[in-house]
């Protein structure tokens, strides 16, 4: 609402008028039940998807536990199915997106000088929206049947013959669908409509570029999910056969439609975290972030080219060569655009006075270990090798490569170097970095001999296996227990810094760039009573 009226004792969302600077939040509980302001939802964001992360992260335990040595130890092979499956779901839709829109909430009306998101209720019940979806995946646990085990892209027609877990997966997946359209609307119409004066498109912040795009994504594709999950719905309960073969329905079908929605969301988690170490490297090389322009060219070119390749995932689907020849050189293009960024990035740092704060480690570990995700894809990408490859842990290594090392580390970079901001607290840079280096070791014990184990042959989602395997398996569950109690070293780094520590000046990082610097820390509740004019 403070988006339309004149900036001096303007109204509030109650019709109070007042002086917003000296008018802090109204305390206690209800302020962050009905808070339409950006800061206050971003913060609820952020820990939803913490929540939502350490959920997940149990399951992915219990997975690494069971496949620590052959045989059967722990669950049986329906409950294994059904720990896949939701440790997929809670970590695609639970914890990446709602975490980056956590940071687009946080970071977007500070970055371009915006006093709040344009739609300052409809961002607090996008938000609301996500507790009842998380509640429902969680309670599908103990429903009759328990949760569903079709895998998280919920394959037709293991998804047509599920119990009632797999109906309240796709009434979760509706509602944060809703969500994600509604964020990413507030968005687009944030970034178009509210930038101060004088900021013109080209001279944005690289996170509101990467962020605007990835809401145009959003928007595209959400809907295409919606319409596979819901004719996945009637197939269940209202006699349709869009996927059944003996009602005349195909069940590749629905890996078109999926994919569809499936690859661009594949960027839709990894764009915004371009974004953020397009930030954190110009501030710690203490240089200005080389070629803005190309990689905003190369964000857009990624999004357009996210739409062509989806039949990747579809190599052993029995696709004609001509459709897979198209699809094989479609997916090695995209690997031109991401190299732009890469390239940026790396000439950003060359000859910068270079200093490795928690941040910047981050950041530099994200380019490391995502280029090297990046290079399995291109690899999966070829579809001789693919068709070898297919559902073997190799494509497990490589999208954890991507999507843990990529947009989970680029997450850990921009918390530490905008916490200061958030808190008026620095954070203490020793847990920081001990968070950094076991995280960054103990992800590739975990995820780094999955590639052998894939091109020995393994494939995903089985709770036993091969005894010639066991070796391997063994180190990637040790891994992956050092990774997930790692993250407990970030949650006591971040609740200290909460409570307390030095004092963070306004701008902590002298290279960091920007409109969010110019505030004073922790930031102000309402940002930019009158607009910053950008020369």
């Amino acid at each position: 609402m403070s988006a339309v009226l004149p900036a001096h004792g303007h109204a509030d969302d109650h019709g109070h008028g007042h002086d917003d600077h000296h008018h802090g939040p109204p305390p206690g509980l209800m302020r962050w039940v009905k808070t339409t302001n950006h800061k206050d939802i971003g913060t609820l964001y952020l820990w939803f998807s913490f929540v939502m992360f350490l959920s997940g992260g149990v399951l992915a335990l219990t997975i690494r536990a069971e496949l620590f040595q052959p045989g059967l130890q722990i669950v049986n092979p329906e409950f294994f199915n059904q720990l896949t499956t939701m440790h997929g779901v809670m970590m695609v839709f639970g914890a990446i997106m709602p975490a980056f829109v956590g940071f687009a909430n946080w970071m977007i009306p500070m970055q371009i000088g915006a006093p709040d998101m344009a739609f300052a209720r409809m961002n607090n019940w996008s938000f609301w929206l996500l507790i009842p979806a998380a509640g429902l995946l969680v309670i599908s646990f103990f429903v009759p049947g328990g949760a569903t085990a079709a895998g998280w892209t919920l394959y037709a027609p293991l998804s047509t013959q599920m119990g009632m877990g797999m109906d309240l997966a796709i009434f979760a997946l509706h509602i944060m669908g809703a969500s994600s359209i509604m964020g990413s609307i507030n968005i687009v119409t944030t970034i178009l409509n509210m930038r101060a004066p004088g900021m013109t498109l080209m001279k944005m912040p690289m996170f509101c570029w990467t962020w605007l795009i990835t809401a145009y994504l959003l928007i595209a594709v959400m809907p295409v999910l919606a319409g596979a999950i819901t004719m996945v719905l009637t197939d269940r309960h209202f006699g349709t056969s869009f996927f059944n073969a003996a009602g005349g329905g195909d069940p590749v079908m629905y890996q078109h439609i999926f994919w569809f929605f499936g690859h661009p969301e594949v960027y839709i988690m990894i764009l915004p975290a371009f974004g953020i170490i397009s930030h954190v490297v110009p501030a710690f090389a203490r240089k200005p972030l080389f070629g803005y322009s190309s990689m905003v060219y190369a964000t857009s070119s990624i999004a357009i080219l996210s739409f062509i390749v989806w039949a990747h995932h579809m190599f052993t689907t029995g696709i004609p060569a001509a459709g897979q020849l198209f699809f094989m050189y479609a997916t090695m293009l995209i690997a031109i655009p991401t190299g732009v960024k890469v390239f940026n990035w790396i000439a950003t740092m060359w000859k910068g006075s270079m200093t490795f704060e928690t941040p910047m480690l981050f950041a530099t570990g994200f380019i490391f270990v995502f280029t090297m995700g990046g290079f399995t894809g291109l690899i999966l990408a070829v579809t001789p090798i693919d068709i070898q490859l297919q559902d073997t842990y190799y494509v497990v290594a490589h999208f954890h490569y991507v999507l843990v090392a990529g947009s989970l580390f680029a997450m850990f970079s921009g918390v530490y170097f905008w916490l200061p901001k958030w808190t008026g607290h620095m954070y203490d840079e020793g847990l920081g970095k001990l968070h950094f280096w076991t995280s960054v070791i103990f992800f590739n014990i975990t995820f780094f001999p999955m590639h052998f184990l894939g091109l020995a042959g393994m494939p995903r989602r089985i709770p036993d296996y091969a005894t010639q395997f066991s070796d391997f398996n063994a180190i990637a569950s040790v891994g992956a227990f050092g990774f997930g109690l790692s993250q407990l070293i970030f949650l006591a780094a971040v609740l200290k810094c909460i409570k307390g520590g030095a004092k963070a000046g306004d701008n902590p990082w002298e290279g960091a760039q920007g409109l969010e610097w110019t505030l004073s820390s922790p930031a102000p509740y309402h940002s930019f009573e009158t607009p910053p004019v950008v020369k």
